[in-house]
């Protein structure tokens, strides 16, 4: 039986809040996922980029997924789907992480390409290495195409469109690089019903709408989930105008996020919401609202107070 893409819609890439001793504070992460449900976002991605994946071991990440699926489950939903970031160095390892995430509750996984050795990995390497995953995976396989946490590594429309092409298990991409260009290719290339091409950034989310995008995958949904649903009613209403209204002030709140750094998006999570703290697990550091200039704070709190309003 073929596997079946992700639902349309927007998903939240959760960020892991922790304690003061660096320990995941279980409290704020899982009250942080139950107001994302809450707002009617339709998946969350753990074990991301902003979940800090690199900093969890393979105990903590296994309890982290399980503990999220449970309290959705116990909180009646149990349709939001979990896409859990499960890329590594080897295949080996990649698969290892796969199959523990399985386990714990996960649906999907979302697979960066290997980059440590950022030199030797042309496209051939990198399609044989997603290749050779998905022959073995045991959860259906989203690629991840982050040039910012991968060494400058950009897999190309023609890389996914072929491993897309080759196994069935590979049902989507997350493409953070911001091409709205490649995009388009893969969402116009590939059968919409069996492969889900998702932009990876609120910045241009609109515009990856309008190129076939499956919905959304960013990072300022920790702050403003019920925002972004509603950009995605505007456009599916038709009411360009008021969507491109909304989507400006969302570029302007997600160019200020990116400069705070995760620690700094849990920081606003915390002034606004009142759980968690600002914290990254070394090296990243600890941030406060106070610590954020007054140019960064007034974009988020555009949105924050739409966010509010909804």
């Amino acid at each position: 039986m073929a596997a079946i893409k992700p639902r349309y819609g927007v998903y939240t890439p959760l960020v892991t809040f922790f304690n003061d001793d660096e320990s995941i504070d279980f409290e704020a992460t899982l009250s942080h996922a139950k107001r994302m449900a809450d707002s009617g976002v339709v998946g969350l991605v753990l074990q991301g980029s902003n979940g800090e994946a690199p900093h969890l071991d393979h105990d903590e990440r296994k309890a982290l997924v399980r503990a999220v699926r449970d309290r959705l489950n116990n909180l009646g939903y149990t349709h939001l789907q979990l896409i859990v970031g499960c890329g590594a160095a080897s295949v080996k390892e990649t698969v290892r992480y796969i199959s523990e995430a399985k386990e714990s509750g996960a649906d999907y996984a979302l697979v960066l390409p290997p980059a440590y050795w950022v030199a030797a990995m042309n496209a051939s390497v990198i399609e044989g290495f997603f290749c050779d995953v998905a022959a073995i995976s045991e959860l259906p396989i989203l690629i991840y195409n982050f040039p910012g946490v991968t060494g400058g590594i950009d897999i190309s429309s023609d890389s996914i469109i072929r491993l897309a092409q080759a196994d069935s298990k590979i049902i989507g991409c997350k493409l953070t690089c911001g091409n709205v260009g490649k995009l388009q290719r893969i969402s116009s290339t590939l059968p919409a019903e069996s492969f889900a091409a998702f932009g990876g950034k609120s910045d241009f989310f609109l515009p990856a709408l309008v190129a076939g995008s499956n919905g959304i995958i960013a990072a300022l949904a920790n702050v403003a989930p019920k925002t972004h649903i509603e950009l995605l009613r505007l456009w599916e209403k038709g009411d360009l105008k008021a969507a491109q209204a909304l989507q400006s002030r969302l570029s302007h709140a997600d160019w200020a996020l990116s400069k705070v750094g995760i620690a700094g998006v849990k920081a606003v999570v915390s002034h606004h919401f009142g759980y968690g703290i600002g914290k990254g697990r070394r090296p990243l550091g600890v941030a406060t609202i106070e610590s954020l200039s007054e140019d960064i704070v007034s974009s988020i709190q555009a949105v924050v107070e739409i966010e509010k309003k909804l």
